[in-house]
């Protein structure tokens, strides 16, 4: 009897220690595929050893962590301790998401947006869109186009599931500012946040995901469309247009479920159905494709992705108004490193593109370049 539990323990013993070098193993052998994390991760570098590193301890603490971020299993941890954490506590454990009622969920940007937390003031947006007008007005002498375009927010599309702590009575916010002193500017816009809230309870599928924090794929395909027929209006062409003859409904995929993917879940929540076009656009030669430049945050990704490119002779996206698109698929070019008048001269459209979340930085400091690149020449 004691040599059968003697055998027990070491049976156990064994199995203990084989439990805690898994991590090990699965790091120098991966002989188990793990599903990698999503989001902006930067791959762990080995520390590099000096004599000087050595000495000052930065070897050390890049060796430490190096060992933490890099051992076998961990993003299956992780995941299983955010699933828990979701699950059980209704928390998040990803950077700035929040979880709203009935698990709607939200970057706190939004709500912050919504709220007029990040209200930067009448006086500076007055100042900004003061130099949108000029610039409007200077490049329409010069046949050209300017739109300043409002993208819809999922803070003012959804405020009915916030968080607790969120649901406040909103003070002024950027937006209605923007808005109110557009229109008494005259200046080219677009309203989506106003047009989506309007068309929220008539759609026929969602404009906006539970799961994801940009439009729906369906309501960027509506919204580009816009876009297309807004452009044709304000130079009197026929563009082509976009169109869609099948729409498929699936689980929330891609942008429809970014927040959901960054949430880095052992199990995708899978309770969110959506709409997905499938996009074509015309093939017409009789139509006029002008050129464009887009300058935008995170939502004109879906469009340019997509192809709405083929409507226009040339379409650049300055990322940010830092990365320049297409060309930095092939090899990294930044807009510092081009000359602006040039670029702004090459383009008949001119779109700078902001959901409420960015507005305190709208144009990303673009605006105010062309500005003191135009008027310099008056």
């Amino acid at each position: 009897m004691h040599k059968i539990y003697k055998t027990y323990r070491v049976i156990i013993l064994i199995g203990f220690l084989s439990f805690l070098l898994l991590p090990t193993i699965q790091k120098k052998f991966n002989f188990i595929d793990v599903e990698p994390l999503s989001g902006a991760i930067t791959p762990p570098q080995k520390a590099v050893f000096s004599i000087k590193n050595w000495f000052t301890g930065e070897y050390q603490k890049q060796s430490e962590k190096y060992l933490d971020e890099s051992f076998g299993f961990r993003s299956l941890f992780i995941r299983t301790h955010n699933q828990i954490a979701f699950s059980l506590f209704n928390k998040a454990k990803a950077n700035g998401v929040l979880i709203g009622k009935n698990n709607y969920l939200y970057e706190e940007n939004y709500l912050k947006a919504y709220n007029g937390w990040d209200f930067v003031g009448e006086k500076a947006i007055k100042s900004r869109l003061s130099k949108i007008k000029y610039l409007q007005d200077t490049l329409q002498k010069l046949n050209k186009t300017f739109i300043l375009i409002f993208a819809a927010g999922k803070g003012s599309f959804y405020p009915e599931y916030f968080p607790k702590a969120y649901k406040v009575k909103p003070k002024q916010t950027n937006y209605k500012t923007y808005i109110s002193i557009c229109k008494k500017m005259k200046i080219n816009c677009i309203d989506f946040n106003a047009y989506f809230l309007q068309q929220k309870n008539k759609s026929t599928y969602p404009l906006y995901p539970k799961y994801g924090i940009h439009w729906s794929i369906y309501g960027m395909g509506i919204a580009a469309d816009s876009i297309i027929h807004y452009i044709e209006s304000k130079r009197g062409i026929k563009m082509p247009h976009i169109y869609w003859n099948k729409i498929t409904i699936e689980d929330a995929k891609d942008t429809d479920y970014d927040i959901g993917y960054g949430m880095n879940l052992l199990h995708k929540i899978t309770d969110n159905p959506m709409a997905y076009p499938v996009f074509q656009f015309e093939n017409d030669s009789n139509k006029v494709k002008p050129s464009s430049l887009f300058i935008s945050d995170s939502f004109y990704w879906g469009m340019f992705n997509f192809g709405i490119s083929n409507v226009f002779t040339d379409n650049q996206f300055w990322f940010y108004n830092e990365e320049v698109y297409p060309e930095s698929y092939s090899k990294p070019l930044k807009v510092r490193d081009l000359d602006l008048k040039k670029c702004i001269a090459s383009k008949d459209v001119i779109v700078i593109l902001a959901t409420e979340a960015t507005l305190p930085k709208l144009g990303w400091g673009a605006i105010e370049s062309m500005y003191f690149s135009y008027r310099k020449t008056k």
